[in-house]
């Protein structure tokens, strides 16, 4: 019975060994990158990259230096020797040259100008967010200024008062004066007897 207990350790041992040697994927961790065969970059930084080159691309020195060197280019295959011309009248290599830098320069330039465009639509959904912002924050004090002259309305100014006072005292001054000599400006002017307005 002893050999049959140890050869069953000993299966379970082997299993055991060739469980361990596998691979266990870990559900807790992230994976490693795989490698890939294109190049990897940065869409930001090439990006940039492509806003610079555009931007150079569109000022005078650009076209200047352009200019220079295409005279030069041509001038030197036509005066030098013919031992030394590179690129003979047809100038097929300077074609071909500039092809080439057109070919890398319009994708370039597409590519700074949609860069630019995101900019821009970022730029105008945040100017309309605050357009709303300030449309709201208008209806709002306009509302609380009509309902502050509303309630201004019902209250006494300073100039009702004023025009109040001097209706009363011009009132005073033309009892005082005679022009109504039956009535008093106090009670105790009036005439004795029953006052006709007590009714």
């Amino acid at each position: 019975m002893v050999p049959e207990r140890e050869t069953t350790a000993r299966e379970r041992a082997a299993s055991g060994a060739t469980a361990a040697s596998r691979a266990r994927a870990r559900l807790d961790q992230p994976r490693p990158p795989r490698r890939r065969l294109l190049p990897e970059w940065d869409p930001e930084s090439f990006g940039r990259l492509s806003e610079r080159v555009a931007r150079f691309l569109g000022t005078g020195r650009f076209i200047v230096w352009m200019t220079v060197v295409i005279i030069l280019w041509v001038v030197w295959n036509i005066a030098a020797p013919s031992g030394l011309r590179f690129d003979e009248y047809p100038f097929i290599f300077l074609t071909l040259a500039l092809s080439l830098q057109a070919s890398y320069a319009a994708p370039l330039i597409l590519l700074a100008q949609n860069r630019q465009d995101d900019r821009d639509r970022v730029n105008l959904e945040q100017d309309r967010k605050q357009n709303e912002r300030s449309i709201a924050d208008t209806e709002y004090l306009t509302r609380e200024i009509a309902a502050l002259r509303i309630g201004l309305g019902e209250v006494a100014t300073r100039d009702w008062i004023r025009s109040e006072l001097q209706d009363a005292l011009k009132e005073l001054e033309e009892r005082q004066n005679g022009h109504r000599p039956d009535r008093g400006v106090l009670p105790a002017d009036r005439p004795a007897g029953r006052d006709v307005h007590d009714r």
